[in-house]
């Protein structure tokens, strides 16, 4: 038979378990707006019945319940949904930067516009036919170089803008290392907390929270995998244990990013310059250095996005591509126009004169020669005739002329084309990005409706606990009450 103060016990394990309910409740709600909380629950569970098993142990009818305790205290995740938003914010940390990058490709290009470089060629072959109208006339000879001049300056601009990009772009690389070192070493400094903790029996919810969000910031960077493996001692088996990270690659090697309470320390090979390039990615791990090139990177995350701007190892990327075409048609453009102006005479019967010096889209300019003494512009096509501007027709007709250097587009067409994939490329950036905006958001719902803090269902919980302790509270009364009926009221008789 049970003590006669079993039910006191009981009762009182009753109102210890909701009281941890009700903290619990209000932690969840105190943390309703908390970044990356995750709601948590008491796992009630039913204590040992009496009598207990074996030899000594009394005997009745059946077990007589013993009342509840607290299990644990676990907050609510789905490790599924957690890698499915990772993986979609990994994608979109590539669409997102890709995106940025093309815009600002854009910017620069500036097309179609007033003032780019479509609108200085085609004033600059105006001024020419206006000059083969009226070849002796200064004032005209004057607005072509002064058209040459625009012409150039229009491609040492997107030159030079570029190259700022370029530089920004390598010092975005460079940030984004020492962030993802951050997160890296402070993932593993939560690892090293947690493993001293839950051998102990105990559960550090917050600190879970703490590192899925750093995981979280992570998969933007990088692709990462992500397992667990137990802290041992007297941990719960709900305990999550420490978390393992490594580096998605195709086809390199293999990389701890964290393991335990070591991390990784990441450093970008790159060269700087115009015709820089990222040659590999670095990992400083506890098993020794590890290098991945970059065609060994998967094609998503904003490190190889970046690394794509920027240019990888062999030097291919949006940046290197933009100068390669640049500088191409920019030569092009320099060559076709010299060559023809040097058939020309100019008023004085000089021929045989470049009108553009240097190389690509950022040396390109009018020579000198040309803008102290406009005389030197070669219009005419026969010396000693003032008034024959042939040459500079032949000249204007250039813009329509196929060139062998452009792969058989005219000047005109192969800048077209240029702006025109860019304008692809920027709406496919677009729609990726997003698409896997709208995919993570569903993602990210998908988990909130699961692991975040919903004040009604917090509300109702509390009302819950809150009848079920005072349930408790009136059932230690009862017992109380039965108790001084036995202690004082019994063997007393008659009065």
């Amino acid at each position: 038979m049970g003590s006669t103060f079993m039910g006191l016990e009981t009762s009182k394990r009753g109102l210890q378990t909701h009281q941890s309910a009700l903290y619990t409740t209000g932690h969840n709600i105190s943390n309703a707006n908390t970044l990356g909380y995750s709601r948590q629950r008491v796992n009630m569970e039913a204590t040992s019945g009496f009598p207990g098993v074996g030899m000594n142990a009394g005997t009745m009818p059946g077990f007589l319940g013993t009342g509840v305790q607290a299990g644990s205290i676990q907050r609510i995740r789905d490790s599924f949904v957690d890698q499915q938003f990772r993986g979609e914010f990994n994608k979109l940390g590539y669409w997102d930067s890709r995106s940025q990058a093309i815009g600002q490709i854009e910017d620069v290009m500036n097309e179609p516009s007033e003032y780019g470089l479509q609108k200085s060629l085609s004033q600059f072959w105006s001024s020419l036919e206006d000059l083969a109208v009226h070849p002796e006339n200064g004032g005209a000879r004057k607005v072509v170089i002064e058209r040459g001049k625009a012409v150039a300056d229009a491609f040492n601009y997107m030159n030079k803008s570029l190259e700022e990009l370029k530089t920004n772009a390598g010092q975005e690389l460079d940030i984004a290392a020492k962030d993802i070192n951050s997160i890296l070493s402070q993932i593993a400094g939560l690892n090293e907390q947690i493993s001293s903790i839950e051998p102990n029996g105990y559960l550090p919810n917050d600190l879970y929270d703490a590192r899925d969000v750093l995981i979280d910031q992570l998969s933007g960077y990088l692709p990462i995998e992500v397992s667990y493996s137990k802290s041992g001692g007297n941990a719960s088996a709900v305990a999550e244990g420490s978390v393992t990270i490594k580096l998605k690659s195709n086809g390199g090697p293999e990389v701890n990013l964290v393991a335990g309470k070591d991390a990784a320390t990441m450093n970008v090979n790159k060269t700087d310059g115009t015709d820089g390039k990222v040659s590999s990615i670095d990992f400083a791990t506890k098993d020794g250095d590890v290098s991945v090139t970059t065609d060994q990177m998967l094609n998503t995350g904003n490190i190889k996005s970046l690394v794509n701007t920027y240019g990888d190892q062999n030097g291919n990327g949006l940046l290197p591509d933009m100068f390669t075409k640049l500088d191409k048609m920019a030569n092009a453009f320099k060559d076709a126009f010299n060559t023809q102006h040097r058939l020309g005479m100019g008023l004085n019967d000089a021929g045989g004169n470049d009108f553009f010096e240097g190389t690509g889209a950022g040396g390109i300019k009018v020579r000198q020669e040309i803008i102290d003494d406009p005389s030197l512009i070669a219009a005419s096509d026969a010396a000693g005739e003032e008034g024959n501007g042939n040459n500079a027709k032949l000249l204007g007709k250039i813009q329509f002329d196929k060139n062998a250097d452009l792969d058989g587009a005219t000047i005109q067409t192969y800048f077209q084309g240029i702006i025109g994939q860019l304008g692809v490329d920027g709406e496919q950036a677009a729609k990726m990005k997003f698409n896997s905006e709208t995919l993570m958001i569903s993602v990210s719902n998908r988990r909130d409706s699961i692991s975040a803090v919903s004040l009604d269902e917090e509300m109702t919980n509390m009302i819950q606990f809150q009848q079920a302790y005072n349930a408790s509270a009136r059932m230690v009364t009862v017992v109380d009450e039965t108790l001084d009926k036995i202690i004082n009221g019994m063997g007393v008789v008659g009065r």
